[in-house]
């Protein structure tokens, strides 16, 4: 396939759950039943390739969900690759090693009570090859130090784990999660070439206008950036709770503990900066 072919895709359809799903000739994609607040309709599971198969996050590990990715490829799967290590997006390469033997592999397996034993580690830029594509692992800090991104080479799709998500914004939660290298990261995809031609997110739909959609992440973050700036200056001094419940106004309270995760990572970027005093979650937080 050449680098200008366009990729006829179905719009998108409902999801149901346990079904594969055609995105493209080369892919398809299995939905987790594990719909909400952080993982939007549920965690994405994509299988590329036809006679070898990568599957690329198997999610959660409930039996019926890898049932159906195995059932789906059977012993053609040959590579488990995650995006990264939080729960639900890779618990389930165990289970799916045990059906189909395929190899686990990742940037590392984590830590704490949910650390992977992996059969080998991907670098920046380390390719996976099969008989039929080429997958290139893209290091992508931010969201976690251990993110990768997937390039498909033959369809120029980058499957983004939770890097970029189609319908709402990625939480950067620290110490694990930066804002800065996270922004980094984002410009570093706007510089593959030949260009992106679709965006395959670790939840929601395929995004067709990869470009736009990065740099519209980008401004969202800047913007908010400011604003955080520009309030703790009105404000004077403030904890992170206070910054949330003065910008967080048309956001559901129940989603405040999760921005105020986000609002630390940018001001530890604004300190770094040397544009704000603090560091702390709990403390108190001054603009300089």
């Amino acid at each position: 396939m050449t680098d200008d072919t366009t990729v006829d895709r179905p719009q998108p359809k409902p999801i149901v759950y346990g079904v594969a799903g055609a995105l493209s000739p080369m892919v398809r994609r299995i939905v987790a039943n594990n719909p909400g607040m952080m993982t939007g309709p549920g965690t994405n599971t994509y299988l590329v390739g036809i006679d070898e198969i990568a599957v690329i996050d198997p999610g959660p590990g409930d039996d019926a969900h890898l049932d159906a990715i195995a059932g789906c490829g059977g012993d053609r799967i040959r590579w488990i690759l995650l995006t990264h290590t939080h729960e639900d997006h890779s618990p389930g390469a165990v289970g799916l090693k045990k059906r189909t033997g395929a190899e686990i592999l990742a940037f590392d397996g984590g830590s704490g009570r949910g650390k992977l034993r992996l059969d080998g580690k991907l670098g920046d830029n380390d390719v996976i090859e099969a008989t039929e594509f080429h997958l290139t692992a893209l290091h992508t800090p931010g969201h976690a130090s251990n993110h990768l991104c997937y390039l498909l080479n033959e369809e120029r799709t980058l499957f983004t784990g939770d890097h970029l998500m189609q319908g709402s914004t990625v939480v950067i939660s620290p110490p694990d999660g930066d804002m800065a290298t996270y922004l980094a990261s984002l410009e570093r995809l706007k510089t593959i070439r030949p260009r992106l031609k679709a965006i395959a997110p670790g939840h929601g739909h395929v995004i067709d206008d990869p470009l736009d959609t990065i740099d519209a992440t980008i401004q969202h973050r800047l913007a908010r950036e400011a604003q955080v700036l520009e309030v703790l200056r009105r404000l004077g001094t403030a904890t992170i709770a206070d910054l949330v419940e003065d910008i967080y106004t048309d956001v559901p309270g129940e989603l405040h503990p999760v921005a105020r995760r986000t609002v630390w990572a940018h001001l530890r970027k604004l300190a770094d900066d040397g544009l704000v005093t603090g560091d702390t979650f709990d403390g108190k937080w001054s603009a300089t």
